[in-house]
C-alpha cells in the first residue's frame, strides 16, 4: 500500500507505493486511483497514476494538503467496486518498413528477428500507465531476454500506431512522435481517440493486452487511421 504521501508544489500531493516496478505495487495504484476518482471528491482536479506512484492534484481555493492527504489516508478502498481486468487483442504487423529496428535488436539481443518475434506474440502484457503522449499505454513485462535500451540518439518522428520495445516494457505511439523505442511493428487501431470526450484511451492501467500477428495486407484492410 501507500508507503508516504508528501507534497508536491502547493496544490498537489504525491503518494508512494515503493520503489519497485511490478504488477503487485501497481496493482495498488490502479486501486487507489479507481476509488478517489470514483468519489467524485470536491476540491480534485486531476489524478495521475504511474508505475508506482500516484500524483491528486486539487483546487486550492477549495480544499488543502492536510485534507487530501487525511482523506486519502482513511479512504476505503472498495476491491468490489472493481470492474473485472478487460482483456484486449491488438493486431501488430510487422513486415516490411513498419519494422524500423529488426536488424539492431538482433545484432543487439544476439538472436533471429522471428525469434524475437516468436517471443514477443506469446505472451501477455499488462498496462502499468499512460502517459508521455496522451493515450500512450505502458505494457510489462518483456521477458529478460528481449529487454534492450533505448536508441542512442531518438528519431525525430516515430510514426503513428508504432510498437516499441525498451527495458521491460512495451508501448505504442498514439500519434506521430519523436522518440526513441525500439520499433517492430505498427498496429492498424486507433489507440486513442480524441473524438471521445470520455473515454478516448482504447487501453487504460490493469488492462491486459494480447499482441496478435498479422500480414501487410490484413493490416492495410484493418487500418483505422
Amino acid at each position: 500500500m501507500i508507503k508516504n504521501i508528501l507534497n508536491l508544489g502547493d496544490a498537489a500531493v504525491y503518494c508512494d507505493f515503493g520503489k519497485d516496478v511490478n504488477q503487485e505495487i501497481n496493482t495498488n495504484v490502479i486501486k487507489y486511483f479507481k476509488n478517489i476518482k470514483d468519489k467524485n471528491i470536491e476540491g480534485i482536479t486531476n489524478i495521475t497514476p504511474s508505475y508506482n506512484k500516484l500524483i491528486v492534484s486539487f483546487d486550492l481555493t477549495v480544499t488543502n494538503y492536510s485534507k487530501i492527504k487525511k482523506l486519502i489516508e482513511n479512504i476505503e478502498i472498495n476491491d468490489k467496486s472493481e470492474k473485472a481486468k478487460k482483456i484486449l487483442e491488438i493486431p501488430v504487423c510487422c513486415e516490411n518498413n513498419l519494422k524500423l529496428d529488426d536488424d539492431r535488436l538482433e545484432k543487439i539481443l544476439k538472436i533471429k528477428f522471428d525469434k524475437i518475434l516468436e517471443n514477443f506474440f506469446n505472451k501477455e502484457y499488462f498496462c502499468y500507465m499512460t502517459g508521455f503522449i496522451a493515450g500512450m499505454p505502458f505494457l510489462g513485462d518483456l521477458d529478460k531476454s528481449m529487454r534492450v535500451k533505448r536508441l542512442e540518439t531518438p528519431r525525430v518522428k516515430v510514426p503513428k500506431g508504432s510498437v516499441g520495445l525498451t527495458e521491460q516494457f512495451a508501448n505504442i505511439y498514439t500519434f506521430e512522435s519523436p522518440g526513441g523505442w525500439n520499433i517492430i511493428g505498427n498496429t492498424p487501431l486507433k489507440i486513442f481517440d480524441n473524438t471521445k470526450e470520455h473515454e478516448p484511451n482504447l487501453i487504460n492501467p490493469g488492462d491486459i493486452i494480447i499482441f496478435n500477428r498479422i500480414n501487410l495486407d490484413q493490416y492495410n484492410e484493418q487500418k483505422l487511421f
